[in-house]
């Protein structure tokens, strides 16, 4: 895959052709800002700049792919910083590679920009870069392209056969944990539209919907422990349905072992709203279905990472999920993440 400059507007407003016939300027764009961005790894014999990339799987490997796109007024506010864009770009397609019990390893981008503001490149690189340099990812190719700001990645990543963490793999009587705390991001972009003051725990809480952290390394250590798991984007109990549904089992979460930060155990206190973390999303925790004999093994690893990881619920026979209060009576939940068909 190569990067096609194909219809970029140049900062003077004035247009490009696609292909062969574009300014040289617009192709030093791409190889300044592109070529060489991320790690550098043996098993790329041939990366950006030719019409493919040529990639090696290495033996004994299952390929891993995902991808996302973040389109402005979707999925990220307008104007949000470009380098905190270029971070979360990259780092919720590692999220799913995380999921997966998938080590990540290359990556394509496409970008749609109105103009070419090359400030805007550099800093969305080097978010994106720092990240994949971090991870040992490599960018092989990718698009450019003009129109509003959206963003696409594929992430690539190896996993041996019978080692991946799938949805359809829980079973009665599993145990569910989850990483960090939920509610996070859903409490910072209320705060951020005006709907909630969230005084001096703004900046913590931007910083996780901002700049989410991939859980790899926790997801590669817990990988043999675990059964299945899912990364929490769309809401724990979107999330979680998509589990159930996928290995046709029900679930059990007890409220009060639901990990909040400071910010969302203040935020319940004052308005007895759970929406946030169980519904929110956009938090890239992980969710866990380990089976119960392996607790002690699963929590000594979370010790040892010093990993938060809280025991949640139970996965039961049947379809349905509930909730229950701290006294051990249902409340009532509701499990719609975002659908971006349904959703306005």
């Amino acid at each position: 895959m190569r990067f096609v400059p194909h219809h970029i507007l140049r900062a003077d407003g004035t247009q490009g052709i696609a292909n062969n016939i574009m300014p040289a300027s617009e192709f030093q764009l791409i190889e300044h800002y592109f070529s060489r961005l991320g790690a550098r790894r043996s098993d790329v014999p041939l990366g950006v700049g030719d019409d493919c990339a040529l990639l090696q799987v290495p033996p004994g490997q299952q390929l891993a792919v995902s991808i996302d796109s973040l389109v402005e007024g979707t999925h990220f506010l307008p104007g949000v910083d470009a380098e905190s864009l270029g971070h979360k770009a990259l780092a919720v397609n590692l999220s799913d590679l995380a999921a997966m019990g998938a080590a990540p390893a290359w990556v394509t981008l496409a970008l749609t920009l109105p103009r070419v503001d090359e400030a805007w490149i550099e800093a969305f690189c080097r978010g994106f870069g720092r990240l994949a340099a971090r991870y040992q990812v490599q960018l092989v190719g990718g698009d450019t392209t003009r129109g509003p700001l959206s963003i696409t990645v594929q992430v690539h990543g190896f996993v041996e056969p019978g080692r991946a963490l799938r949805r359809d793999a829980a079973r009665p009587g599993d145990l569910i944990y989850v990483t960090g705390t939920l509610g996070d991001a859903g409490l910072a972009l209320l705060a951020l539209q005006g709907g909630y003051d969230a005084g001096e725990h703004l900046a913590a809480l931007q910083r996780r919907l901002e700049r989410p952290e991939p859980r790899l390394a926790e997801a590669l250590a817990l990988r043999d422990l675990a059964r299945g798991a899912i990364d929490i984007s769309d809401g724990l109990l979107a999330d979680l349905g998509h589990i159930c549904e996928h290995s046709n089992v029900g679930a059990t979460l007890q409220q009060a072992a639901i990990p909040l930060s400071a910010a969302l155990a203040a935020y319940v206190r004052a308005t007895a709203d759970w929406s946030m973390p169980l519904a929110a999303g956009d938090d890239y925790e992980l969710c866990l279905i380990v089976p119960a004999d392996r607790q002690a093994a699963v929590e000594a690893v979370g010790q040892t990472l010093d990993l938060p990881l809280s025991l949640i619920g139970r996965i039961e026979a049947g379809g349905a999920i509930h909730c229950l209060d701290a006294a051990g009576n249902p409340i009532a939940v509701a499990r719609g993440g975002y659908d971006h068909f349904r959703n306005p």
